[in-house]
């Protein structure tokens, strides 16, 4: 299970039924949780937990120390969740600041390599695909699929279901449920009508979703009129996430 050429400090906590691959490097402080399978020249830095069941392929790095100018050295981490498909080459760094966590949940798959900077995080069954990069402290919400060489500027905010097309641009956040349009920045398409039909969402909430949506985007109201509409006429539900996204957002939200 462990070959021999492998390189796994005494520090480092691998629980059952794991596989190493050869020439990989697992250094001290790391945590790999059972069944899982790191694969060749894989290098595994300290601060570094693994849940279960993940597969890491050729190349990745995880756990490196942040490329950020503000770094200071001290205890940071990274925290993969289970059942994470992380493939050839990818490259997550841990937190900047002591104590912070570069988080990535369960269920993700992580294209070749893709990129994850200090802080970023991400929530659950997201899929990155080859060659997309994440700046520091961006958040990514549950079921996003981010498609090939997208570029993600730090501190943006990225909604759950969302879609963002190839090679496109983010500096501003992304609501809820839309499809970002390919090759641009930040400029909204419309809403991820594939995503919404296969996720547990009713009829009932893309429905409202929708009408959520066309008050936002194409009602002509000023953003804050469209986010009073919509938070009077969906207080609850899928509907009230983007009136809440919009208020909470940072970085002022993507045009159509």
């Amino acid at each position: 299970m462990i070959h021999k050429t492998a390189i796994i400090d005494p520090g480092a906590e691998l629980g059952n039924d794991v596989e190493v691959g050869p020439f990989t490097v697992i250094e001290a402080d790391v945590t790999i949780g059972d069944g899982s399978v790191i694969g060749p020249n894989v290098s595994i830095r300290p601060y570094t937990s693994i849940g279960s069941h993940c597969n890491v392929h050729a190349g990745a790095v995880l756990g490196g120390i942040p490329q950020d100018v503000n770094f200071e050295g001290g205890k940071s981490f990274v925290s993969i969740g289970a059942n994470c498909q992380i493939r050839e080459g990818v490259t997550i760094n841990r937190g900047t600041q002591p104590d912070s966590v570069t988080e990535i949940g369960d269920d993700c798959f992580l294209m070749a390599f893709s990129h994850f900077g200090h802080n970023v995080k991400l929530g659950r069954k997201v899929i990155v695909a080859n060659g997309a990069l994440l700046a520091g402290y961006v958040e990514v919400g549950d079921q996003v699929f981010i498609s090939g060489n997208c570029v993600l500027h730090q501190f943006v905010t990225v909604g759950r279901l969302v879609m963002l097309g190839g090679s496109c641009g983010i500096s501003k956040d992304v609501p809820p449920f839309c499809l970002v349009k390919p090759l641009e920045g930040n400029t909204i398409l419309g809403l991820n009508s594939v995503g919404l039909r296969r996720s547990t969402l009713t009829t009932k909430d893309r429905q409202e979703i929708k009408e959520a949506f066309k008050l936002l985007y194409q009602s002509g109201l000023n953003i804050s009129d469209a986010v009073e509409k919509i938070k009077s006429a969906y207080p609850s539900g899928p509907a009230a996430e983007i009136s809440t996204f919009v208020d909470e957002s940072k970085q002022g939200i993507c045009k159509m």
